[in-house]
């Protein structure tokens, strides 16, 4: 959530109008994240989030924002996207694509316990079953052919070693993806950074802009890499048998569910690292934004494919 557009407090004030939430008290940039601009947003009728969507194009938001209110509306615990006096929920703001959800109240865990992962594991399973009625369907954009082109994108600036992982995986997730497993619209993103705590209560999962139609073990998968792992990036056996026993009280996983498992990881782990090369190699001008370090994610990559059979329930 990096501010890459900036918006005045006049030119915010002379936008609002089209929506019912009231006038303009005050505008504060939010720096974290390295995809959108975002700003808290103050009115005389309460407090929201408002985004500007640098990549994505117009015509793909109506899934991110339809897919938002779907999980709103089905009581999983995200922020409910407000729509204009049209019934739209987005419009053009300074040349770019803008919406205003509702904020909430809350703070992300980036040091979580095994009853945050548990928590987590918990709402993402009800994401996903109030997936299943959702009927938009959007091609992940961070799938096979980006992660491809991404690749050759960064190869000169790898090492020989490097460059010989990440084909070698990519070749092997080619072969992995010829496995049919349950899919629908997904989060692709449940970073720490994106879920909020008030206290140890789970407040609401933010920040949809990666989300896309792909394998809901997958986005399991991409959860776990992040909340489920220790400092040397080895999945935390306590933290993990939290998230997964949380989530399998509410969404089984299937056999092939299961099976994928370790080959799911190591998807989750590719794509991380790719972007975050990208990001730190070609990155975008922005008011406020710092890359990830891509080396985390080489090393969780590591990780995974040194233990191709793990499961741990």
């Amino acid at each position: 959530m990096s501010v890459f557009t900036k918006v005045t407090d006049t030119e915010a004030a002379a936008w609002l109008p089209r929506f019912s939430v009231g006038s303009l008290v005050s505008l504060t940039p939010i720096s974290e994240g390295i995809e959108n601009t975002n700003y808290f947003l103050t009115t005389t009728d309460g407090e929201f989030v408002l985004t500007l969507y640098e990549r994505l194009p117009a015509e793909d938001l109506p899934f991110y924002l339809n897919f938002t209110a779907h999980l709103a509306g089905a009581g999983v615990a995200v922020p409910q996207p407000i729509m204009d006096r049209t019934g739209g929920l987005f419009s053009i703001l300074n040349g770019k694509p803008a919406a205003i959800t509702q904020r909430v109240k809350g703070r992300p865990q980036l040091s979580p316990t095994a009853l945050h992962c548990a928590a987590v594991g918990a709402e993402l399973a009800r994401l996903h079953l109030a997936s299943q009625k959702f009927r938009g369907r959007l091609t992940n954009k961070r799938g096979p052919g980006w992660m491809l082109s991404t690749y050759r994108a960064v190869r000169s600036v790898l090492t020989e070693e490097q460059s010989k992982l990440i084909a070698d995986e990519l070749a092997f997730q080619r072969a992995r993806r010829e496995t049919r497993l349950p899919t629908g619209a997904i989060h692709a993103d449940l970073f720490r950074d994106n879920v909020l705590f008030d206290g140890d209560r789970l407040a609401g999962i933010i920040d949809f802009g990666f989300a896309a139609t792909d394998e809901f073990a997958y986005d399991l998968a991409i959860t776990v890499n992040d909340w489920c792992v220790d400092a040397q990036c080895e999945l935390d056996p306590p933290k993990l048998d939290a998230m997964l026993v949380a989530y399998a009280a509410i969404r089984p996983l299937t056999e092939a569910e299961m099976s994928a498992w370790p080959a799911l990881l190591r998807a989750g782990a590719i794509r991380f690292w790719l972007s975050r090369l990208y990001d730190l190699h070609f990155p975008r001008s922005a008011e406020l934004n710092t890359p990830h370090d891509p080396g985390h994610f080489e090393r969780v990559l590591r990780s995974r494919v040194a233990r191709p059979n793990y499961w741990p329930l």
